[in-house]
């Protein structure tokens, strides 16, 4: 895949400064012919497409973007905040992060202060933020470009990013269903991200194809952490009949999971097998490593910044998942009976 030039390439090819290939973009009345000429000869030559990010280093604008998330897995976030920054750091640009509370009912004048005293250029919402109604609605008075990274809502009004959280659930589910598990545990993820019903649309609508039976008592509630995960693994493993599989709709509370498992002394993948969501760094270090969804997530972060910068309108990029298979996942030990099955 090509790498798309930037203002500094044109500016190298020119012989010319990046302020004077700025000037030039922005049709600066005090740009000699010849220096205009060399711009546009290396634009053209270069194939390079005059974007946002080009005017902001005009000194039009601030030179600054913001990143707004409200999310409990540090590891997640990390991702997130790197993407964009790598997009950001292509074009010079400034990033800013600024987490929130969506629940706050102050969230909208929070913002509000944020691009009042920043004076950023555009802003990129990360879920839940994404569907955060007075934050879209702020943002839409305000005329500030945004691009959201997945969401769940309203998608007509504004460019996203995305990838297909309920698929991506329906092939975990299967994938478990193939190596033998008829009772498989579900943990959902934090009741405020609209990814959470959609990964569980597609658990559902994988036992459903496989002609399972959809067992309440088999779903837990879960807030995308740690703690939340180790609670609905010791809640799954009091049961009469546990689980042999739980599949928890995030790396962070699958991490949980695997601490229940070993606290009760339960031998993973053999007794219990444990899956998760994301693949972020934190699905490499556990033990064993944790079978999971790979989310594209520094992927979705930069196509989200690339968007921003572009200036594009309505315009929404799905990413592809993957299912990572590791030594979390096994075939279950016990053996079902025909009418189980």
């Amino acid at each position: 895949m090509s790498i798309r030039s930037n203002i500094r390439d044109v500016s190298a090819l020119a012989g010319v400064s990046v302020k004077t290939v700025s000037r030039v973009l922005n049709e600066h009345p005090y740009v000699s012919v010849t220096t205009r000429a060399k711009v546009d000869a290396a634009m053209k030559q270069l194939d390079f497409k005059p974007s946002v990010a080009a005017r902001i280093l005009a000194g039009t604008k601030s030179g600054q973007i913001a990143l707004i998330y409200d999310n409990h897995s540090a590891y997640y976030i990390n991702q997130i905040q790197a993407g964009c920054w790598h997009r950001c750091h292509e074009e010079n640009i400034r990033l800013l992060g600024q987490p929130v509370d969506v629940a706050d009912p102050a969230i909208a004048e929070q913002i509000r202060g944020l691009v009042s005293e920043t004076h950023v250029d555009g802003i990129i919402l990360s879920s839940p933020v994404t569907d955060c109604d007075p934050v879209l609605r702020l943002l839409e008075r305000m005329g500030i470009p945004f691009v959201r990274i997945s969401p769940g809502t309203n998608h007509a009004l504004t460019s996203s990013v995305f990838m297909d959280d309920a698929q991506a659930a329906d092939d975990m589910t299967m994938h478990l269903i193939n190596q033998g598990h008829r009772r498989i545990g579900f943990i959902k993820g934090h009741p405020n991200h609209m990814a959470s019903d959609e990964r569980l649309f597609g658990y559902r609508r994988a036992l459903d194809r496989a002609g399972l039976p959809f067992e309440p008592s088999l779903i837990a509630e879960g807030e995308f952490d740690f703690d939340s995960g180790l609670a609905a693994g010791e809640l799954f493993l009091a049961m009469a009949d546990p689980p042999t599989a739980i599949f928890a709709s995030n790396d962070d509370m699958a991490a949980g999971v695997q601490a229940a498992a070993h606290q009760a002394g339960l031998d993973i993948p053999r007794d219990l097998s444990v899956a998760g969501f994301d693949d972020t760094t934190l699905a490499r270090m556990l033990w064993p490593p944790l079978t999971t969804i790979r989310q594209p997530i520094f992927e979705l972060a930069k196509a989200a910044t690339d968007l921003l910068l572009s200036g594009a309108t309505l315009i929404h990029r799905r990413l592809p998942h993957e299912l990572i298979e590791r030594q979390s996942v096994a075939a279950p030990n016990r053996i079902f009976t025909k009418e189980e099955i």
